[in-house]
């Protein structure tokens, strides 16, 4: 998105950039396009072997990396491996004059590896180019979590514990319409704060929950805690749908159907508002067991989804088997897309895909204006991310719905935008 204002109205991105390439003319564009961002250090290295040589003798780590990939000496691939066997946590742009798909290669390379590259930068390079991968290495270092010490152990009888004295409460994350920007939904997400162990993130205390057989009471819990505050929503004249995660384990017990029923029935809820969201994988261990019980779940109204689409290897026959209502995008192909060709592909067919088979789309990983736009442009149906806002506690929702409603023009989609 071009900006209106001049380049000096607004304070560098960061104060300090490494530029490696072995073009000297590129350095010199490259750094003299630094000189008018505001940056106030510039470096500059011929390939990469100088550039770890440089990187010793700084008293000072810069805030940022430009590294082209093809040098002598050692490249840019090289380099970005070297970094991170020298544990020299610098964010960093690639720039190159080579197709798109070697740029998003190595940045996926870059990521897998755990490092902080912000984007991939086509030469010659432009003012809007530099000054926005410049800002996303300024986010990814606040955006750095802080280091943690070893969590202790969480046993079975911890997680039985928290789950009989509800301490495992429900946060609520918005899902977007594209078109109104009005919330249509909530997802349903665990949330631990224990004197002891601290706040156990879900990926910890999950795990736990299915190898020692609590996976079936916390998924109850939850559903039951998230119904009731769903009921209280209905009372007000908030009617929301809810969306909440069904283990691969549950898919293989009969009993599950009733449960549900009998939760829904409880709370005075219609079926059409539960949504129940599946991971692509969860069908592949017990077919018939687990076909049968989400048949039975969408003959009775309730909605499934489909969630982390596009990550397994088995999406399309998924697709086929699986009695779906809403199809979620991976956030890996969301955020950034309107930047990266491939992305947008990807983004759009799966989009494509989920309407004309009638099924809502739902985009996870939304945290920009411009890849909101994208999805807009593309029929997206919903989006979710933290340009809307991150899960909450129900406490908290009044307060955002009425920061919501104040960026409403800016997220409503347009006629311009295209959407049919």
């Amino acid at each position: 998105m071009k900006r209106d204002l001049p380049v000096h109205a607004t304070a560098a991105p960061v104060a300090s950039v490494l530029i490696v390439d072995d073009s000297r003319l590129q350095r010199e564009h490259i750094s003299a396009l630094c000189r008018t961002l505001g940056v106030a250090q510039v470096h500059t290295a011929e390939h990469g072997g100088a550039a770890l040589a440089l990187l010793e003798g700084m008293t000072s780590l810069p805030d940022a990396m430009i590294i082209d990939l093809e040098m002598p000496v050692m490249d840019g691939v090289e380099l970005i491996q070297q970094l991170r066997q020298r544990a020299l946590d610098i964010p960093f742009a690639i720039a190159s004059t080579r197709e798109t798909a070697l740029l998003e290669s190595v940045q996926v390379m870059a990521q897998v590896q755990g490092q902080r590259v912000a984007t991939g930068l086509r030469k010659p390079m432009t003012l809007d180019g530099l000054r926005d991968a410049l800002t996303t290495c300024a986010h990814s270092a606040q955006r750095k979590p802080a280091a943690q010490t070893s969590a202790p152990p969480i046993t079975g009888a911890d997680l039985a514990h928290a789950i009989a004295r509800r301490h495992i409460v429900p946060h609520y994350q918005p899902k977007i319409d594209a078109r109104t920007g009005v919330i249509r939904g909530v997802e349903v997400l665990a949330r631990w704060c224990d004197p002891a162990l601290g706040h156990p993130t879900p990926d910890r205390f999950i795990s736990v929950a299915e190898e020692c057989g609590q996976i079936h009471a916390l998924t109850l819990s939850m559903l039951d805690q998230a119904m009731a505050q769903t009921a209280r929503w209905n009372a007000r004249g908030l009617v929301l749908s809810v969306a909440v995660n069904l283990s691969p384990h549950l898919l293989e017990q009969a009993t599950l159907v009733d449960e549900i029923g009998n939760l829904v029935a409880r709370h005075g809820l219609t079926p059409e508002q539960v949504v129940l969201e599946i991971t692509e994988t969860s069908v592949v261990a017990s077919m018939g067991a687990a076909l049968g019980v989400l048949a039975r779940l969408r003959m009775k109204g309730y909605g499934l989804s489909i969630d982390d689409y596009g990550t397994g290897f088995s999406s399309m026959q998924q697709l086929s088997r699986v009695p779906c209502t809403e199809l979620k995008i991976d956030r890996s192909f969301v955020d950034g897309a309107h930047r990266q060709e491939h992305l947008r592909a990807i983004l759009q067919s799966s989009i494509e895909m989920a309407s004309r088979l009638s099924l809502t789309s739902v985009a996870e990983g939304v945290e920009t204006l411009e890849d909101w736009r994208l999805l807009q442009q593309f029929g997206c149906t919903v989006g979710q991310g933290w340009l809307f806002g991150k899960a909450m506690a129900a406490s908290a929702l009044p307060l955002w719905l009425r920061q919501h409603a104040a960026r409403l023009p800016l997220l409503r989609a347009s006629d311009a935008e295209g959407i049919a």
